[in-house]
């Protein structure tokens, strides 16, 4: 009778079917909530990337139009030697 509990598989065996006897008719529910929650998983995944770079290519076009206009605009503002910093906004 010893013999029975000395490795891992026969304790796993004994709870797969107990599991099955005791759960089987929550196993399809807990099946479908699983299936859920990584559709849900796979969908904010996916925001999270999206969210790293524009969505729309027009805008990243017109934000880099902007950063090579800005330097050329900066030049051409003079420098009247004052050096108060602008107010923090937060």
């Amino acid at each position: 009778m010893g013999r029975l509990f000395d490795g891992p598989w026969p304790m796993i065996i004994i709870a797969i079917v107990a599991l099955l006897f005791f759960a089987s008719p929550k196993l399809p529910a807990m099946a479908r909530s699983l299936g859920q929650s990584m559709r849900i998983i796979k969908s904010e995944v996916k925001e999270m990337k999206n969210d790293d770079g524009p969505a729309d290519p027009e805008a990243s076009r017109a934000k880099e139009d902007v950063a090579v206009q800005l330097p050329s605009q900066k030049a051409d503002i003079p420098n009247r030697g004052s050096t108060a910093q602008p107010p923090y906004h937060a």
